[in-house]
């Protein structure tokens, strides 16, 4: 019998020092390296936004990654919702 995997599917917040510091770059990286689809923003208000489909696994790590982000970055608040699935069929920076 196959093994079927729920997708979840989130829109990401991200507060604090997250532009300039190349979180868009290394959050595609590690989107790409876990197997998550969609894509990250910066927003004029100096926050990060994320749209991002994988399964509870994947977007579990992802989110976990994105608490933190890069070396330089500095997340001080990270908003999620649940969406409708991306139709991206990879992850990439708007």
């Amino acid at each position: 019998m196959k093994e079927v995997f729920m997708e979840k599917s989130l829109q990401l917040h991200i507060y604090g020092r997250v532009q300039g510091v190349s979180f868009r770059y290394y959050t595609q990286q590690k989107a790409r390296e876990l197997g998550v689809r969609g894509f990250v923003k910066n927003m004029p208000d100096g926050s990060v936004y994320v749209e991002a489909t994988g399964d509870e696994d994947q977007m579990d790590r992802f989110v976990e990654y994105c608490r933190q982000g890069p070396s330089m970055a500095r997340v001080d608040q990270l908003k999620a919702e649940t969406i409708q699935p991306v139709k991206e069929e990879m992850f990439f920076i708007k």
